[in-house]
């Protein structure tokens, strides 16, 4: 009955923003607000200005902005309320739960401080699902729209603006949401209710960190052997082995270009990151009774490796290198 009842809210709540007319919006300004200008961030929001939008950008560190100097160039601002007052549309790329709940919810949050009717806000970090639902109440008695729509693709699809976004909240999207999106990534994919979208998410980087664990253990093996990286990887990728890891984000340096283990494991997605996911990713394998052997144990080799290596802050490729310097 609770399953019927909230999927009939999310229908209702689908068809409301659908006949919104977002063309003659009562917005004052046609700008779509971006909130986090990290790693990822930064990327996706200048893919945003590059395919013409008007941006309002906000991030908590001053050194992030410093990477819009290039035209077209966004409005800066300094706090959270002007993100909420000059934008309609806000979208927040952010490390945390925590991060996303005080920004959305706290007095000085977007939330409170959103003066528009139908606003949509579209939360691309990767957080636990509970926190999602808890925003998209809050939202919808507000009158708005609140999509969880965290990304797979990394860095590199950031970059290229083919990054899947995994959306939870709503059957539909409007299309001019869709669109936005679009600017950013190749592909939309519908998960069902609130907090969905992240929960595909992270059960995506619970296999990512199991993977990156398997692949640096297999090139490394055959390197020790004698074969050559770029030989075996050629390999992997036309055969059975061939995954994302190896393909489009191998750990080992020369491999591949512009990906972070050809830069001394700087600029991707750090360690602590991809650990927060999947320790979120495992909290839900606890409450739904699932066996995760396997991604246990590559949380104990990346976690060993911080404790050892200190490669909290460098890309989680890195693990690579922990391994092949193993004795």
């Amino acid at each position: 009955m609770f399953r019927a009842f909230r999927a009939s809210l999310l229908r209702n709540y689908t068809e409301k923003f659908a006949n919104v007319n977002f063309s003659n919006s009562k917005c004052s300004s046609n700008f779509v607000g971006f909130i986090g200008l990290g790693n990822m961030g930064v990327k996706m929001a200048k893919n945003l200005l590059q395919k013409g939008e008007n941006l309002v950008i906000y991030d908590i560190r001053p050194i992030n902005i410093e990477q819009f100097e290039t035209k077209p160039k966004p409005i800066v601002v300094d706090n959270l309320k002007e993100v909420a007052r000059k934008s309609k549309y806000i979208i927040t790329m952010l490390p945390s739960s925590d991060s996303v709940m005080s920004t959305y919810t706290d007095d000085d949050g977007i939330l409170k401080n959103c003066p528009h009717e139908n606003a949509i806000f579209i939360d691309s970090s990767t957080i636990d699902p509970n926190i999602s639902k808890e925003i998209w109440k809050l939202a919808n008695k507000r009158g708005h729209l609140f999509l969880d729509a965290p990304v797979s693709g990394g860095v590199v699809g950031a970059e290229a603006g083919n990054l899947t976004f995994m959306i939870g909240g709503c059957e539909r999207i409007p299309e001019y949401i869709e669109k936005l999106l679009l600017k950013m990534g190749s592909r939309i994919i519908h998960c069902g209710s609130s907090g969905m979208g992240q929960a595909a998410k992270l059960c995506n980087n619970m296999l990512l960190g199991s993977t990156m664990v398997a692949v640096s253990e297999t090139l490394n093996l055959g390197m020790k052997f004698g074969l050559d990286a770029k030989v075996l990887t050629s390999i992997i990728n036309s055969s059975s082995g061939r995954c994302w890891s190896s393909e489009i984000y191998n750990p080992v340096p020369g491999v591949l270009e512009n990906v972070p283990s050809n830069r001394n494991y700087k600029g991707g997605f750090t360690t602590n990151l991809l650990l927060k996911d999947m320790k979120l990713a495992l909290k839900l394998a606890e409450k739904t009774n699932s066996s995760v052997l396997l991604a246990e144990k590559a949380l104990e080799i990346y976690n060993n490796a911080i404790v050892t290596k200190g490669i909290e802050n460098s890309d989680f490729s890195i693990i690579y290198k922990t391994i092949s310097e193993k004795k």
